[in-house]
């Protein structure tokens, strides 16, 4: 399936609004749930998200280069509304006429890279996010199978060199894909989740 900048911009808002959904599904006593992201509760994850949400909307921007932009929130009491306002910041963004023929410069991946490839990083990111979230929940994601399928697009052009996986870089390394696997299991392997380890969360 190719991924063309039209779609990806309706993808990711597809994506980023189901991690809104499944982030709004928490309550109080879940914020110190184990996620499948090694070491992080799901306080932490949705930290993360925000981050990111406003790391992107800076660098659809311009402004990608300023650390500030990246930073996690200092004040993360009310999980869920930090991350719907860095959700709507990012969707806005990226809507604005012109943002997939800009340059982001996006630090953590090395550099800058044109828009609409840039937007495909969140989406896929977004996905596997949203299916986190959900898996800490113990509860499904809900995405339609032409972005699942788009999110699998994406999730094989990510490059597996060991040097780029595991601690301190966005993804784990690369699972085996079993046969038969859906497009979001085989999207979540390929990016070093197992879901087996998560039961009822991948479909």
């Amino acid at each position: 399936m190719a991924v063309t900048g039209a779609d990806v911009v309706e993808w990711d808002r597809i994506a980023v609004r189901e991690a809104v959904r499944v982030v709004d599904l928490a309550r109080d006593e879940d914020w110190e749930r184990e996620t499948p992201c090694a070491g992080w509760d799901l306080r932490r994850l949705v930290a993360h998200m925000a981050a990111q949400h406003h790391g992107f909307a800076a660098a659809a921007r311009g402004a990608g280069r300023e650390a500030a932009h990246w930073r996690e929130p200092d004040d993360m009491r009310e999980p869920g509304r930090v991350h719907r306002v860095a959700a709507a910041a990012v969707l806005d963004a990226f809507g604005e006429p012109g943002a997939q023929e800009r340059e982001f410069v996006l630090p953590e991946l090395g550099g800058g890279f044109p828009g609409r490839t840039a937007i495909s990083f969140h989406f896929v990111d977004y996905v596997v996010h949203a299916w986190d979230v959900a898996a800490a929940l113990g509860v499904e994601v809900h995405l339609a199978d032409d972005v699942l399928g788009a999110a699998l697009a994406v999730a094989r052009l990510v490059p597996t060199d060991p040097a780029r996986r595991g601690p301190g870089f966005a993804f784990a390394p690369a699972l085996e894909v079993p046969k038969g696997a859906g497009a979001l299991e085989e999207a979540l392997r390929l990016l070093g989740r197992a879901p087996e380890q998560w039961s009822g969360t991948a479909r």
